[in-house]
């Protein structure tokens, strides 16, 4: 059996210098000479990550001894022929703390597959066998991962623990994050499926019992959604159970879906404690929770055709992220209101955040979502100091589009059909089967002819016109029919420079200059220290709103200012506060809370 597999075995070799070593053996190599190939980027974030520069060293051998291993490209090695069976041992420096990369020290160990396994190319497709070493500088330290154990085998790994893990093949395996170390855990079942919540970091007096308790619902509530007759969890084709692999910081927070799992990171602070009201950033990290869990669905398993296969080599283009992060934005806090876990006017504070996030930036105007998808590998997710004014975020007009598309497709139907219903005739025709050997994607000019097919409404010129084009999702008419009032007001009254700033030594750094604003049209640019204005020093936030606070919008000031290291002069005329601060209020009976027959 094992002569069958792609082996790979890992061993936590140094911890202080955080790094693995991995053994790879492939049995039967090409005989011309093996490719060995490492991911360029991982699914979910669409950057090419370069994982390979983290590879130190990379030996090779077979039965006579060493084997000549030369690196083709940044990502890629080729062995000379091998004689038997191939073996590839090298290590990787594990210092990325964060939910993409890998994680190594004293305290615990976390990676993904994506940065650590060496794909042998052309034998992608076979099962492959992850033999996990126990470390000899802990006790203690288990194993949470949803990749299912080598069961037959003598090594086959127990619940939490080390030895034999199987993988379907190479994508598979690499789509399964591990966490290996002590951390809090507490597991709950929605709809009879298993769920295990895994917290690494230093949270004392975690509620876990409570964190537990509203996931449940929210699991419960999306499960619903997609399979109203079975209430199947979707992951059950890869795996026995679902993980949550939260990594906690001071500060941090992010989540990378998975087919059976999520990797996420949260501040401590936004975590409940036991016999203390949950903090206001819980709210946030529910909705964290909701995203990456209905990605189980969209993404992993519906997926767009750009991305059925993956090409983990180069960027994989695709139109279409606006509907598979747009989609799940929309719904990551609308699933917190249908579950219970938040009430509507909760809700309603979280809806209008996008709003004031999209509108205040002028590259909504300049970029669709559909191009913001398509150049996210080379703009969205390399920002500079002018993407607001050059970019949108095809996460939140995404969602903006998609409260459009759900408020139209209700109004048009007479309330009987909704978004809802699209997403499900995505998941019966695209991901239910995606993993039982019917791996279709979405095409990427579908969706107007799928919205109709599902509830009988023409929406093609809405997307043409909002997702497509720039405009504006025209949502304060569309809400007011569902017996909501949407109004906008400044946050404060005081007069604007319409700038972006960051603290810094000395002053005030202008992190974005926005453009057509009082200090783009007085001259000045992203990058400069604002140190003073009309003669009074400017040292912080607090600083400059105290000397705004006198003003009136179209007085006139002086602004001084470092560009690099040269002082620079400059009159502006302030601007009024921007009305960017949105409301919504519930005045009219109905919700959001359920199906179309709310």
């Amino acid at each position: 059996m094992k002569d069958e597999l792609i082996c790979y075995r890992v061993r936590l070799a140094d911890p202080a210098g955080h790094r693995y070593a991995i053994r790879l053996t492939i049995s039967q190599p090409d005989p011309k000479g093996q490719m060995l190939r490492l991911p360029a980027w991982i699914p979910g974030s669409y950057l090419i990550r370069d994982f390979a520069r983290q590879i130190e060293t990379l030996q090779a051998r077979d039965a006579n001894g060493a084997v000549t291993v030369r690196k083709t490209d940044s990502h890629t090695w080729r062995c000379a022929p091998a004689r038997g069976a191939l073996t590839i041992d090298y290590t990787v420096y594990a210092w990325d703390l964060s939910v993409r990369g890998a994680h190594f020290d004293e305290s615990h160990a976390f990676f993904n597959g994506c940065s650590l396994f060496l794909a042998v190319a052309g034998q992608e497709a076979r099962p492959c066998l992850l033999e996990l070493s126990p470390p000899g500088h802990a006790k203690g330290w288990q194993v949470h991962t949803s990749l299912p154990p080598a069961v037959g085998r003598p090594d086959c790994a127990k619940p939490r623990g080390f030895g034999s893990y199987r993988a379907s093949d190479y994508d598979a395996l690499i789509d399964h994050p591990v966490e290996i170390g002590t951390p809090q855990s507490i597991s709950f079942e929605a709809h009879g499926a298993v769920h295990h919540l895994v917290f690494t970091g230093v949270a004392p007096q975690l509620d876990l019992e409570r964190i537990a308790a509203d996931v449940q619902k929210i699991c419960a509530a999306q499960i619903e959604l997609f399979e109203p007759a079975t209430r199947r969890a979707p992951f059950l084709d890869s795996a026995d159970h679902y993980t949550f692999l939260t990594t906690i910081t001071g500060d941090g927070y992010g989540g990378l879906e998975h087919r059976a799992s999520t990797a996420l990171m949260t501040s401590r602070h936004d975590l409940p404690m036991r016999g203390r009201p949950a903090p206001e950033g819980y709210q946030t990290f529910l909705g964290l929770v909701s995203h990456e869990y209905f990605h189980t669905w969209n993404v992993k398993r519906i997926k767009p055709a750009a991305f059925a296969p993956y090409d983990l080599g180069r960027p994989n283009h695709t139109r279409l992220l606006w509907v598979f992060e747009g989609f799940t934005s929309y719904y990551d806090d609308l699933m917190l209101l249908r579950s219970g876990v938040i009430d509507e006017p909760a809700y309603l504070k979280l809806l209008a955040r996008p709003l004031d996030q999209v509108l205040r930036g002028g590259g909504r105007l300049k970029q669709s979502v559909a191009d913001s998808s398509f150049d996210a590998w080379t703009r969205y997710y390399k920002q500079d100091e002018n993407s607001p004014n050059a970019l949108v975020s095809y996460y939140t007009k995404g969602a903006l589009v998609a409260l459009g598309l759900d408020l139209e497709i209700r109004h048009r139907s007479g309330h009987t059909r909704s978004l809802d219903d699209v997403m499900r005739l995505l998941w019966d025709r695209y991901g239910r089967d995606f993993f039982q050997g019917r791996p279709r994607g979405v095409p990427e000019d579908a969706l107007p002819a799928l919205i109709r097919q599902a509830t009988g409404v023409d929406l093609g010129d809405f997307i043409a016109r909002y997702a497509e084009g720039c405009a504006d999702v025209p949502l304060k008419a569309a809400l007011a029919r569902a017996g909501i009032t949407l109004t906008a007001e400044p946050e404060n009254t005081r007069p604007t420079l319409d700038v972006r700033t960051r603290p810094d030594t000395g002053g005030l750094r202008l992190a974005t200059v926005y453009e057509q604003g009082a200090a783009h049209r007085a001259g000045l640019s992203a990058g400069d220290l604002l140190i003073a204005m009309d003669g009074l020093r400017v040292t912080d936030t607090a600083s400059l709103d105290t000397l705004l606070d006198g003003r009136q919008a179209g007085d006139r000031v002086t602004l001084h200012v470092f560009r690099r290291d040269e002082l620079r002069q400059y009159r502006a005329r302030l601007g009024q506060p921007p009305a960017l601060k949105h409301r919504l209020e519930r005045t009219v009976s109905g919700a959001l809370s359920s199906g179309p027959a709310a």
